[in-house]
């Protein structure tokens, strides 16, 4: 938890610190004159200082209320969630608190794939994705480690006639990774961590997604659509070979070279692997919160010109008058768009890259980039392909490969082209 005015949750067992001592039950910190001021259940002044490490013994754990999970996006929340491990708290200069958990990587993967799938999902698909998120993880902190930097990068191009922003691994400076999908989803164990996650992580420990004998930047999306995308779709203007568009099935079929063929395409209703209506299955491969975007694979949202305009003019800061177009200027191979021109009676701007997209023509997130608009009679209506931003693995895809019978290896193989599976450590 990041920038709070206020943290609150509940120490089980005991836990020390080398500032006062020991400490159990419910607790309180806030921020007062660059300092954390930790209160215990009776409001009790306990600690001052500006930063609070709080050590358990004997595998300790600790609840946090009121955790924000899917941030900005279309299924942002809060929730109360219990984590392992040790549990820090830091004073910024802004004067918000950070809770930060400290864990060891190993505990910290279980959390991961019991939070961005579900623990009862098929065993060689929670293989596949442990080594998945573990090869994300050791990217980002050898990255972090090897140029002494934080493994922050976006990029920016604004002018009163183009926005073109890409964010990569958000500015973590206190921490190494954060809990969102920004980073990985890691909700600690508050979703069950069920014995075969823990088998799973067992089974693959140490082993992380190698190029050319390099650790990869292991990248994944919930639903691609049927295609993925390119690396620099979504990110940097640089060619990544094994994060190159596949087709999500067992067969080929032909990338998005012309704005025909990607309508043809976005509303079509292909034989993918990620194309699945089996609820059963989504239901043991993905978590609660996820069952509820049922229209994932194709899906439609419209807006009155009047809603559209509101929003726009609340994200991206710019009155565009009456809302003319939507023009699609650069699509990936996927179908997704990189470049959109925004055309109004007072202004037009291209917008992009393909997250930026899904932003300015949302409350939340569109669920992806690859869309066309269908304008008429005062309306605006999206037809759109794919749940995220298409690049590497496609989860649900990777999980209905599992349950065809398909190996740990195959499934990564298939996504990242040209890879090898190696144990690190």
């Amino acid at each position: 938890m990041d920038h709070q005015t206020e943290v609150n949750g509940h120490l089980e067992g005991h836990f020390h610190s080398d500032v006062f001592g020991s400490a159990s039950g419910r607790f309180s910190a806030k921020p007062d004159a660059g300092m954390i001021v930790l209160f215990d259940a009776a409001h009790r002044e306990m600690a001052r200082s500006p930063s609070i490490e709080l050590t358990g013994q004997d595998r300790p754990m600790f609840s946090l209320f009121g955790v924000t999970i899917g941030s900005r996006f279309h299924w942002e929340r809060t929730e109360d969630q219990t984590f392992q491990g040790d549990l820090i708290l830091r004073a910024r200069e802004d004067g918000t608190i950070t809770a930060i958990n400290d864990i060891p990587l190993e505990d910290y993967l279980k959390g991961v794939i019991s939070s961005e799938m579900s623990g009862a999902a098929p065993m060689e698909f929670l293989k596949a994705h442990a080594i998945l998120s573990r090869t994300w993880l050791l990217s980002a902190l050898n990255r972090k480690k090897k140029t002494k930097e934080k493994i922050s990068k976006s990029s920016e191009k604004t002018t009163n006639e183009e926005v073109i922003r890409w964010h990569d691994r958000e500015e973590h400076d206190l921490f190494d990774v954060c809990a969102d999908d920004h980073c990985q989803r890691y909700h600690g164990v508050t979703k069950i961590v069920s014995k075969q996650a823990e088998e799973a992580i067992r089974k693959t420990r140490g082993m992380a997604i190698t190029y050319q004998d390099k650790i990869c930047d292991a990248r994944y999306s919930k639903a691609c659509g049927g295609l993925t995308e390119n690396f620099d779709t979504a990110w940097d203007n640089k060619r990544v070979p094994y994060l190159s568009s596949i087709s999500d099935a067992s067969g080929p079929y032909r990338p998005m070279k012309t704005e025909e063929e990607a309508s043809a395409w976005i509303l079509s209703n292909p034989d993918v692997y990620c194309n699945t209506q089996d609820e059963a299955l989504l239901g043991k491969i993905l978590p609660e919160f996820d069952r509820k975007t049922e229209d994932f694979f194709r899906w439609t949202i419209e807006y009155s010109r009047g809603e559209l305009e509101e929003i726009l003019r609340e994200k991206s800061g710019a009155d565009f008058g009456v809302l003319e177009e939507i023009v699609p200027i650069a699509r990936g191979p996927s179908g997704r768009i990189y470049r959109l021109k925004i055309v109004g009676s007072k202004r037009s701007i291209v917008v992009g890259k393909e997250l930026e997209i899904r932003h300015w023509l949302s409350r939340t997130h569109l669920y992806s980039s690859a869309f066309v608009v269908k304008a008429g009679a005062g309306r605006f209506t999206f037809h759109g392909a794919g749940w995220g931003h298409g690049v590497g693995l496609c989860q649900i895809g990777a999980a209905v490969m599992a349950t065809k019978g398909f190996s740990t290896e195959k499934i990564l193989k298939h996504y990242f082209r040209g890879v090898e599976i190696q144990k690190i450590y």
